[in-house]
């Protein structure tokens, strides 16, 4: 009888420590998941913010009497004037190289533009586009429509890495 018995002890403990371990691995996952998430809320803010901005630039870019940056240019086609927000100017995406220029026909005129905002730290793409209305040459239906991401400009073009990305868009 006294043979029998032999072991319980540590069947217990083992059966103890595998729950406890069972637990804790649980605990440390849901830990991980719960920092991922809100790291990823954070990037998701910055990235915003960063649309939000432009957004503002472009609006202020658009109705400033003064430069009429996304006008379209008389005469021969030329190239999509660049603004300057946040003290960095702007470039044209990849995707447009030479110009910036997404649409030029007789009743649109679109324009892409690329902007680093915080000394580089976040990239933005802004898109204007600007339909005639059918009142005439010079009255204007502007959508403008700028996309923030949380990463400098050269890591949006080379993919690279994960990044967040917001948009937003207004029109009048």
């Amino acid at each position: 009888m006294k043979d029998k018995n032999r072991g319980f002890a540590l069947l217990v403990a083992v059966i103890f420590m595998t729950v406890m371990l069972s637990f804790g691995l649980t605990l440390g996952s849901l830990g991980y998941k719960q920092q991922v998430l809100s790291s990823t809320a954070v990037s998701s803010q910055y990235a915003f913010y960063a649309a939000d901005a432009a957004l503002e630039c472009v609006l202020l870019a658009d109705q400033d009497s003064r430069d009429k940056f996304f006008e379209r240019p008389d005469g021969p086609r030329s190239p999509a004037r660049l603004m300057t927000c946040d003290g960095s100017p702007a470039h044209y995406p990849p995707e447009y190289p030479n110009d910036g220029i997404v649409s030029d026909t007789a009743s649109l005129w679109a324009v892409a533009e690329r902007l680093e905002l915080d000394g580089g730290a976040h990239c933005v793409d802004v898109s204007v586009y600007k339909y005639t209305s059918p009142q005439g040459p010079g009255n204007f239906t502007t959508y403008l429509f700028a996309q923030g991401y949380n990463v400098p400009c050269d890591k949006v073009e080379a993919r690279e890495g994960r990044f967040s990305s917001r948009g937003l868009q207004a029109h009048y």
